[in-house]
């Protein structure tokens, strides 16, 4: 496909998104729900198949030189379609948010003025690797009103188009137009360049993948733009704290999966703890091969323990997201240092505290800027789907109407409406 017939492909996308948006705005709630669980069944249902075109991904990656976690966000496994598909349940039971009025109040001259929910009308979605993503993306859509145009990386491009066929098959089933849902076919990298370029039938784009890939779209979109850059993700272990939380929830938040972007790669311990803490948690890592950078103090402590893994951090090392066995690792003097030292380095994604001090808690909850801030808890929950959003677009480091996981109210905009019974300004 040439540049020219590209640019009219996308075009056509774009003004079939915008068609569908109308139907898909005035669609009830009850169609739109049986799309979402007509989709459920098709998954589910289609399993096999599903990884069967996901096989074909997975045997051009080997071939590549796609990287490792690269690789591992590629796979379209029986849990995964399982976990899309209770998704897609998950949200078609959730009450419809679509035309709400909320904090409807009279004025003196007698007008009540409120605002109403609406979609937001077509997104773009823009993603690399994760085929999931299509489902997610597709039916947080069709839950929220909206139309959406899915152009997914090259790399699971057959998993991407079988999963496409099974959401406008739903669609079409229901009653709704398959155009409320189209995967970009070509993997033309000209496509995204019109995608992000057409304000006329694209409310908003939502990139999901590497830093390179967002800033590219950041900086060229003429559309609005839902980002996050990176995921720079710490715990805290506290003082006061119970050890052997820290030590459980620090190992879950590093070594569960090590590609996610809600991974931890940094790990701050108060001094008072760090003796107790530090020499168990080091014993963890190093059993599972994860290498740890140190400042001067963390070294002295776990040298002895896994000599062979720790290394000295450099400046860097702070701000670094490794989607990797690696981790970095700073003592500090206590909660100011800490939230100081979160606020100054992490990407302002999620940050977690392990604490016994109410008053700690608290003020980390306040004090750290990031999107998503826990108390005594896993980073890796910060997900639309643990969150209970049913499924996510993505996750929000931006400070406008869309922070964190991105689930239907972030596919939604508020528009103010009047209520009137003949009044006039005088």
């Amino acid at each position: 496909m040439n540049a020219l017939n590209v640019a009219e492909y996308m075009q056509t996308l774009g003004l079939q998104a915008r068609q569908a948006s109308a139907a898909m705005a005035r669609a009830d709630a009850a169609t739109r729900n049986k799309a979402l669980r007509t989709l459920a069944a098709l998954l589910r249902a289609n399993a096999a198949s599903l990884q069967t075109d996901n096989e074909k991904d997975l045997a051009r990656a080997a071939t590549s030189s796609l990287s490792a976690p690269m690789v591992d966000r590629l796979k379209l496994t029986p849990k995964i379609i399982e976990t899309v598909a209770q998704g897609c349940e998950q949200l078609a039971a959730m009450p419809d948010i679509i035309g709400e009025i909320s904090g409807l109040q009279q004025q003196p001259s007698g007008i009540r003025v409120g605002r109403m929910r609406v979609p937001l009308g077509v997104f773009g979605m823009i993603y690399e690797s994760r085929p999931n993503v299509t489902i997610e993306a597709a039916s947080l859509s069709i839950k929220s009103g909206n139309a959406c145009i899915l152009r997914g990386g090259s790399e699971a491009i057959d998993s991407n188009k079988a999963l496409g066929r099974l959401v406008q098959q739903a669609l079409a089933e229901s009653g709704l137009p398959a155009e409320a849902v189209q995967l970009v076919q070509t993997t033309d990298r000209e496509a995204v360049g019109q995608l992000i370029a057409m304000p006329q039938h694209v409310d908003v784009i939502i990139p999901r993948g590497g830093k390179g890939l967002i800033e590219r779209i950041s900086r060229d979109a003429k559309v609005p733009v839902i980002k996050h850059l990176d995921g720079n993700c710490h715990v805290y272990v506290d003082d006061p704290c119970d050890i052997d939380m820290a030590v459980r929830v620090a190992d879950n938040a590093k070594t569960q999966k090590y590609s996610p972007c809600n991974a931890i790669e940094g790990l701050l311990v108060a001094r008072a703890s760090a003796q107790a803490f530090l020499p168990k948690i080091a014993a963890v890592f190093a059993a599972k091969g994860v290498e740890m950078r140190c400042d001067a103090e963390a070294k002295a402590l776990i040298s002895p323990i896994a000599p062979a893994l720790v290394k000295d951090a450099t400046e860097q090392d702070w701000f670094e997201e490794y989607l990797a066995p690696v981790i970095s690792i700073k003592l500090v003097a206590g909660l100011d240092e800490a939230i100081a030292h979160i606020n100054h380095y992490s990407s302002h994604h999620t940050d977690a505290i392990i604490t016994r001090d109410h008053m700690h808690a608290q003020r980390f909850l306040r004090e750290v800027d990031s999107a998503s801030v826990m108390v005594n808890a896993s980073p890796r929950f910060a997900d639309g789907f643990e969150f209970g959003l049913g499924a996510e677009i993505g996750i929000s480091t931006d400070k406008f109407h869309a922070r964190g996981p991105v689930g239907l109210e972030g596919l939604t905009s508020l528009k103010w409406v009047v209520l009137g019974n003949g009044e006039l300004r005088s």
